[in-house]
């Protein structure tokens, strides 16, 4: 029986490839997750700071985007921090709305947070009624 040389030289490279393939499956999904989780971050941070301009008060505006971005992370997120920098609260000024949030990278198969910020400033409503 004459067999050539290489048989079965395929099967112990997808063996020897199929690992590695996996891991830059994995690394895909990780990055894509990322960048998805930052998405929604400063879509929170956007939305709060919109809620908080059109508040009458400083502390009724950090209430506002607090419920908001923690309504809107709350499947992403334990518990979102929010920051409400009001210092220019008063007409013609504008608020500026900081979130951060602790994402679980877990389901990679490692127990790793990233933590994620995201940030925007809206000027205040002009219609506003203030005490």
């Amino acid at each position: 029986m004459n067999r050539p040389p290489d048989r079965g030289s395929m099967a112990v490279e997808t063996v020897l490839l199929a690992p590695v393939f996996l891991l830059f499956l994995m690394f895909l999904a990780g990055a894509g997750r990322l960048v998805e989780a930052q998405g929604e971050v400063n879509g929170a941070a956007r939305d709060a700071a919109r809620a908080a301009s059109v508040q009458r008060t400083l502390e009724a505006a950090a209430s506002a985007a607090e419920r908001i971005a923690t309504g809107a992370l709350q499947e992403e997120c334990a518990a979102p921090a929010v920051t409400v920098d009001g210092s220019d609260f008063r007409e013609g000024g504008h608020v500026e709305a900081e979130v951060t949030c602790e994402l679980d990278l877990g389901f990679l198969g490692f127990g790793a947070t990233k933590r994620m910020t995201g940030t925007a400033v809206v000027p205040l409503e002009q219609f506003r009624r203030v005490e």
